[in-house]
């Protein structure tokens, strides 16, 4: 009884999330993004390794389209891609 007694006195309080709430696309803003990504997963056997340059377009349609909060995308887990992209310009000059 003792335990029970515990758990009333008690109060959750709700936290919110690390990187707050963020609205759905509920008009599919985004969804052939989504869709390229989803597709690059089946097609990888759901290794997201694979298809992390789709996970970085939706992000990033998401966060024009402030569906999300804007992040930096290194932030977000995505400093090699962005490297490796400025590379590829300066060695085009």
């Amino acid at each position: 009884m003792s335990t029970a007694m515990n758990f009333s006195s008690k109060s959750f309080k709700p936290r919110p999330p690390d990187k707050g709430a963020f609205p759905l696309d509920h008009f599919g803003e985004c969804s052939a993004f989504k869709e390229r990504f989803m597709e690059c997963l089946r097609d990888s056997g759901y290794e997201s390794g694979a298809c992390r340059q789709r996970a970085m377009a939706y992000l990033q349609c998401r966060m024009e389209r402030q569906l999300m909060a804007n992040e930096p995308l290194e932030k977000l887990g995505f400093k090699d891609l962005i490297d490796e992209k400025s590379e590829e310009k300066r060695e085009k000059f």
